[in-house]
């Protein structure tokens, strides 16, 4: 084959390769959102001897996206430290919870949610966590 011929056709065997990728390419959508941590320990009264309080570690309660029927885990989730989070997902039905802590005290109700080609959906988290967390379920 002349070298004339080739690069013409290494070209189009380029573009027919790129082209078929993007036209296969499925536009993202975001999920972005604040998480909330509620504390429900009794109060104690502050005194020289009592650490002040301080603001969550949000690393500590990991959000996790499961595919709509729950079966297999899409993404995990850390909040920033002013606990807003924001993560890219392929269009679908989801479900947006808390990881398992390791107290086992803390309450959240899983939020249902679904995400369109190119489309931004605000869902915001709040975790009840305490001794009392088990017999209170969070209002969103």
């Amino acid at each position: 084959m002349s070298p004339s011929l080739k690069y013409p056709i290494a070209a189009s065997i380029f573009f027919v390769l790129v082209g078929t990728a993007l036209i296969n390419a499925t536009a993202q959508g975001f999920l972005e959102g604040q998480l909330k941590i509620i504390s429900r320990r009794p109060v104690a009264l502050a005194d020289e001897n009592t650490a002040p309080m301080t603001a969550p570690n949000y690393a500590d309660y990991p959000l996790i996206i499961l595919t709509r029927d729950e079966t297999k885990q899409i993404a995990r989730i850390i909040a920033d430290r002013d606990g807003n989070y924001r993560v890219v997902l392929p269009p679908g039905d989801y479900i947006l919870g808390v990881q398992r802590h390791e107290s086992g005290n803390l309450r959240a109700k899983p939020q249902p949610f679904a995400i369109g080609a190119g489309q931004t959906v605000r869902v915001d988290m709040t975790i009840i966590t305490g001794s009392s967390a088990e017999a209170i379920a969070p209002q969103e």
